[in-house]
């Protein structure tokens, strides 16, 4: 196994929305790692979808067939969304009210904290703000 980076929103969206701007540098990252090993949450899987959502029936289509295939990849691992994760994040939060973090960006940053993930594939600068090397910048 290579080595382990955390993909946020950010990185599943550009790499499945071809019109993406972000999508050639997204693709080409991807080409240069196949031996890295994917984290990701349930939660950012529905951001993903969530977003597709408003982009009619092809839009839709291409989002689920998306998920179903990182779903389904050993090389992806998609943590669950438990009620306990749901309230370490209202809690991180909640203890940032400072920030603008998203429940979801709090999620994430607790499930890369717990197996000591420091690199993660997005743009947000949330995530710095935190101490964590994002890979988009």
């Amino acid at each position: 196994m290579g080595p382990r980076h955390f993909a946020d929103t950010f990185y599943w969206i550009a790499l499945i929305h071809p019109k993406d701007t972000w999508h050639n540098l997204v693709i080409a990252w991807a080409a240069a790692h196949t031996s890295s090993q994917l984290v990701t949450t349930a939660e950012i899987l529905t951001e993903v979808l969530n977003w597709f959502a408003a982009r009619g029936r092809a839009g839709r289509v291409l989002a689920t067939t998306s998920i179903r295939a990182i779903l389904a990849d050993a090389s992806i691992q998609v943590l669950p969304a438990t009620a306990t994760d749901f309230d370490a994040a209202l809690a991180l939060y909640e203890a940032r009210p400072d920030k603008e973090y998203s429940l979801t960006d709090c999620r994430s940053m607790l499930a890369m904290r717990a197996p000591g993930l420091s690199e993660v594939l997005t743009r947000d600068h949330h995530f710095a703000q935190e101490g964590f090397t994002i890979l988009f910048p």
